[in-house]
């Protein structure tokens, strides 16, 4: 049998794929992450479902989990928030079932910048403005940073920043950037993006933390920094441009 790795999408219940509606729908086992999945969401499995909260699970009773419902020949959906392409800690148990030769399959999902980014109505890539997004995160307690991956390196670039997992941090993350994009860089956070206590904090490198602090924000937030979100005067888009050649393959 098949485990299934479900993106649930930014927390709204409504925004997980069809596919992944489906496919959670169809599986007799399901493990997901409580303190972040909708439980919404859990309706759509089976009545007779086996439902496994993991948030108190270490790895290792992941898999153990996993590698038991394939054996009692059950298909298992392993919803996590988001997309589960990043920041989801799918590899390692991708990696586990490969040893264990259980096959394993994945769903995308509304990743959370991507709900950020709606709720903010911006899009993250604009013509002569900035055209490169860069996902990243800062260590703290958490798993260290390659090297050449500090936001004071990456910052160089000038591109369009989103930070996940760093809202607590947002001191640090303001002093690392300021001298790369300027007090007057626009700035935003979205916490519980698509939710319905989802909240938006608008303004500059010069103001957000103060804004971050004031309302109380530490964990599911998305940290954006960059020229684009507060782009109005730039070029239209080649795409739809009426000088295009449309006839070109």
């Amino acid at each position: 049998m098949t485990v299934y790795f479900i993106g649930a999408g930014p927390g709204a219940a409504d925004l997980i794929t069809v596919r992944g509606a489906r496919t959670l729908a169809a599986c007799q086992v399901c493990l997901y992450a409580g303190s972040l999945v909708p439980r919404e969401l859990l309706a759509e499995c089976p009545p007779d479902a086996r439902l496994v909260d993991t948030a108190q699970l270490n790895l290792d009773e992941i898999t153990d989990e996993l590698v038991r419902a394939h054996e009692n020949g059950q298909d298992v959906a392993r919803l996590h928030s988001g997309d589960p392409s990043v920041f989801s800690a799918v590899a390692e148990q991708m990696r586990r079932l490969d040893a264990a030769a259980v096959p394993y399959e994945v769903v995308p999902g509304v990743p959370a910048f991507a709900a950020a980014a709606a709720a903010l109505k911006r899009e993250l890539t604009v013509p002569t403005v900035g055209q490169t997004v860069i996902l990243t995160r800062i260590a703290h307690r958490a798993t260290a940073m390659p090297e050449g991956e500090d936001l004071a390196t990456l910052g160089r670039s000038g591109a369009l920043i989103v930070l996940h997992l760093a809202a607590r941090y947002v001191d640090r993350v303001v002093e690392e950037l300021l001298p790369h994009y300027g007090a007057d860089c626009p700035a935003a956070v979205v916490a519980m993006a698509s939710r319905p206590d989802e909240l938006i904090l608008r303004g500059s490198l010069s103001d957000i933390a103060e804004q971050v602090k004031a309302a109380g924000v530490i964990r599911t937030a998305v940290i954006m920094v960059g020229r684009t979100l507060g782009a109005e005067q730039f070029r239209d888009s080649h795409l739809y441009s009426a000088e295009r050649d449309r006839h070109v393959c």
